[in-house]
């Protein structure tokens, strides 16, 4: 199994970036798949999920209202429409497919793709 994210970068605060992560290997029915990030000197923290149906979804409160969280199953890929962007959200981002089928937690993960920078500047 793999997961390949893209889409990081370089951005001004209030500007967007479109995350995008395609999973391989296997398809991941009834599985959440979702995003967390890392911060330097933070701990991972959960960002967004979504249920298989895309019928679910889960938000951190930080970026509620901000960023949105879809997929589209036949592709195993997970998208994170990041809007508004602001210097806090500068992390690396994590794919993550969870097969608990709850907002996941880190310890529940059970694939993470290998993360994708995302700066915002001031």
């Amino acid at each position: 199994v793999q997961l390949q994210a893209s889409g990081g970068g370089l951005v001004q605060a209030g500007g967007s970036l479109r995350l995008s992560c395609a999973a391989s290997g296997r398809t991941f029915s009834n599985y959440v798949m979702g995003w967390f990030r890392r911060a330097p000197g933070n701990e991972r923290e959960f960002v967004a999920a979504v249920s298989w149906s895309g019928s679910v979804l889960y938000y951190a409160d930080s970026v509620k209202g901000r960023f949105t969280i879809s997929r589209l199953n036949a592709k195993n890929t997970v998208y994170l429409q990041m809007n508004s962007l602001k210097p806090e959200d500068t992390a690396v981002y994590y794919c993550a497919v969870d097969p608990s089928g709850r907002r996941p937690v880190a310890s529940t993960v059970r694939y993470w793709g290998q993360g994708t920078q995302v700066t915002v500047s001031s």
